[in-house]
């Protein structure tokens, strides 16, 4: 039964997020063809202010990484109690006709009312006073106003006028960014300089005020952070002017490492995965909402949280600074020995506490606690063949298998239930904030809407064009968006799935993980 067409239509954010800057697996193929022209340099950090399954049926992919098998049996329903704890261009229609472009709901300047400067207020000010009996607010009679919290209304920011999708290009080294309101491309920026060969980007993951993206590249190990606003980008060069992607053609140099021409490029770090082995690059990525500062109304601080596998039988979680691109912290997972293991830590998602979690490609599931990071695991069961996850606002653990059942993981009671008549080799994974849950299908070639309370199949929705659907997302209206490896992205209404526009995008698109940053948005306190 389809739930009651009503959309939730969320603010940007309850509660400002402040970040304070400069300005299938075991048998995949990968195609890892990107920018195989140029030299290999060994690449230094710059901190500047599998991977492809070839999938049952006929999707063969040309990309390096391998075919799974795709015999795993699915139970109708399959439920199982009790963890293994480890205390260690352009669109076909466009539905949309909002402008985004005339506002930037995003600049706390003009729509964050903490951003106000009390030392501009006498607080002895008969007009401005607390304690002024004119007032009709019975909070001002009290004295100090009662201190803000995470999902009060102040620090509200206001609805969303902007809202992007970042498309992975793997076999060019770039990332697109795409306006979910109009369905049109308006830039790209390379992922890592051409100096180092074959950057093979999959991973793309929104901060949760949408301002910022960062770019796994699986290739060179590299983590790049652009800026999604102008007011966002460093004018390196001091010219008052920002020098950055006009339209999809526009992409600049990037030369030596420490070297971008794009002024919305904000920094790139080299991470220390194991030299020459792919699989060892980085994959599974996400944000932190940082710390709520009661003074401010304003989360800040957040981190960023990415996978990748430094030695054979070991993976790092490292923990960056998102202002410098710094590693400030790094969690070990030793050993690293279920599931393919030469892949490091494969997708990640956050919970409302701020844990990270994360999965293996056919491994376990992970978590990282928030307050001191250390890490529990569950072994699922055997079918499981988990390939893309995420985490949903109830915290409950989605994974999709490749090839296996789609399965959902309570931390609550610690189990794991198999969603009935989901058999296929599933890939990305994305929950909306209505209950349902999306997973892009390979085989067959389409998506999966699950009832993420029942743990029940609501439907099967074809899609025309289909090649080999990878990523999903929700972007920060509600809307579906899925990526097509080899045609480009679909915009799907979750409330009509009927209703969908199809957008072309150039390039092959092996991407994953919070395009949107629709996922953080679930989890944040309302």
């Amino acid at each position: 039964m389809r739930r009651p067409k009503q959309r939730f239509i969320p603010a940007l954010l309850s509660c400002s997020v402040g970040l304070v800057l400069a300005a299938c697996g075991g048998g995949e193929t990968e195609s890892e063809s990107a920018s195989a022209t140029v030299s290999n340099t060994s690449g230094s950090t710059t901190e500047d202010p599998t991977d492809d399954p070839t999938t049952s049926g006929s999707d063969s992919q040309s990309s390096g990484e391998t075919t799974p098998s795709g015999s795993d049996s699915n139970s109708d329903s399959d439920t199982t109690e009790g963890p293994t704890t480890d205390p260690t261009t352009g669109p076909t229609t466009d539905p949309s006709t909002t402008d985004p472009s005339t506002t930037d709901p995003t600049d706390p300047s003009t729509t964050d009312p903490s951003t106000t400067d009390p030392s501009t207020t006498d607080p002895t000010d008969a007009t401005t006073d607390p304690t002024d009996a004119t007032t009709d607010d019975p909070s001002t009679t009290t004295g100090d106003p009662e201190p803000c919290e995470p999902g009060d209304t102040e620090g509200m920011m206001g609805m969303v006028e902007k809202s992007f999708l970042w498309v992975a290009n793997t076999d060019q080294g770039s990332i697109a960014k795409i306006d979910t309101l109009a369905v049109t491309e308006l830039a790209r920026y390379r992922s890592g300089p051409t100096s180092e060969n074959n950057h093979s980007p999959s991973r793309t993951a929104v901060s949760a005020d949408g301002r910022f993206v960062v770019v796994n590249n699986r290739g060179t190990a590299r983590i790049t952070m652009i800026a999604a606003n102008e007011e966002d980008c460093i004018d390196k060069n001091n010219d008052n002017v920002i020098t950055t992607s006009q339209n999809p053609n526009d992409l600049l140099a990037w030369g030596q490492p420490d070297d971008w021409t794009d002024e919305c490029i904000i920094w790139s770090t080299k991470l220390p995965a194991e030299v020459g082995d792919f699989g060892a690059g980085p994959r599974g990525v996400t944000w932190n909402i940082g710390t709520w500062n009661y003074d401010t109304c304003q989360y800040e601080d957040p981190k960023i949280y990415v996978g990748y596998r430094p030695q054979d039988n070991v993976a790092h979680m490292a923990i960056l600074n998102s202002t410098t691109g710094a590693i400030e912290d790094t969690v070990e997972i030793n050993p690293w020995n279920v599931g393919n293991n030469g892949w490091g830590p494969y997708g990640a998602a956050l919970d409302a506490d701020q844990n990270v979690w994360f999965t293996g490609l056919r491994g376990n599931v992970y978590r990282i606690d928030a307050n001191d990071n250390s890490v529990q695991t569950w072994a699922p069961p055997g079918n499981a063949q988990f390939y893309g996850m995420t985490v949903d606002s109830d915290g409950r653990t989605w994974t999709g298998g490749c090839s296996g059942p789609v399965y959902r993981f309570d931390p609550n009671d610690q189990s794991f239930t198999a969603v009935p008549n989901t058999q296929a080799c599933h890939r990305g994974v994305a929950a909306d904030r209505e209950g349902h849950i999306w997973i892009a299908s390979n085989g067959p070639c389409g998506l999966v809407e699950v009832d993420a309370d029942t743990a029940t199949l609501v439907e099967f929705h074809n899609l025309n064009p289909c090649s080999t659907p990878v990523g999903v997302s929700v972007d920060t209206e509600g809307f579906v968006w899925l990526v097509d490896q080899n045609q480009g992205a679909w915009k799907i209404d979750p409330l009509n799935p009927a209703d969908k526009t199809f957008l072309p995008v150039s390039n092959t698109h092996y991407t994953y993980s919070d395009m949107t940053g629709g996922q953080l948005q679930s989890v944040l306190p309302q």
